[in-house]
């Protein structure tokens, strides 16, 4: 079965770091951008983060920049998102996707969006 599966998200403090994690199955990751979204209650989905197939370029939401860092790690199919500075504005449930490449933050979902995993939850609350 061919999918994304993302896991790591949990409850945190404000100030506190979580790291998510974007693992494929049935499928290699390599080829691909690899994008990380979220949507929060009552709110649109939008862009936070993407990473290039071959990790040289990526790109940032101006409201997780300085506080998020998006890596991957082609052998273990696994890309990642390390969130520090947690702020209560990003209680979200958080997504990857395959892309063909990193297109603006804003835009992101219109680069050949393949595969969607299911998401997981990050509240971020005293």
């Amino acid at each position: 079965q061919l999918q994304l599966v993302e896991s790591g998200g949990g409850l945190v403090q404000p100030g506190g770091s979580l790291r998510l994690s974007c693992a494929a199955s049935g499928f290699s990751l390599d080829l691909y951008a690899i994008g990380w979204f979220r949507e929060a209650p009552g709110k649109e989905r939008e862009g936070v983060s993407c990473i290039t197939s071959s990790s040289r370029s990526t790109v940032y939401a101006d409201s997780v920049k300085g506080r998020f860092t998006i890596s991957r790690d082609n052998a273990k199919n696994t890309v990642y998102l390390q969130m520090d500075a947690l702020e209560p504005e990003d209680t979200a449930v958080y997504y990857c996707a395959t892309l063909y490449t990193c297109g603006p933050i804003n835009t992101m979902s219109d680069y050949g969006m393949t595969y969607l995993g299911k998401g997981t939850l990050v509240t971020v609350s005293s």
